[in-house]
């Protein structure tokens, strides 16, 4: 006889957080969102392949607009009222996310790129011919 799996669910305790920092990290190929405390300690977290996204589609303004309603609505279960916003990558779910992330109803009080720009670092890949 095989003996039955009992799923255990871990309950996330719900932390009360008025302010955070959402950090959107927009690749070429799909865009995460992750909200934090002051101190970096991970809040929510969704991405445009978690939220279903596949292939080329991950990649879309919409898919990141997605990702980010589903982040804030995870994020304002733990209380969190206020963001500030740090955006990094080339991609094309930047703006596209931020604009979720107001119209969800938080209070954005800051935006920064922080992209990271190398100081002739590592020689970049083949430039792509379209």
């Amino acid at each position: 006889m095989a003996k039955e799996a009992v799923a255990r669910v871990r309950r996330r305790e719900r932390k009360n957080i008025a302010s955070g920092v959402a950090h959107v990290n927009s690749s070429f190929n799909n865009t995460t969102i992750t909200i934090t405390d002051a101190q970096g300690n991970t809040i929510a977290w969704s991405s445009a392949g978690t939220m279903g996204f596949k292939g080329s589609r991950k990649s879309t303004p919409y898919a990141a607009q997605v990702a980010a309603e589903d982040v804030s609505k995870k994020a304002q279960e733990h209380g969190m009222r206020t963001l500030e916003v740090e955006v990094a990558g080339p991609g094309s779910g930047r703006e596209s996310a931020l604009r979720a992330l107001q119209a969800a109803g938080f209070t954005v009080t800051s935006i920064r790129d922080v992209t990271p720009i190398p100081h002739n670092g590592c020689r970049p890949r083949k430039r792509r011919r379209v």
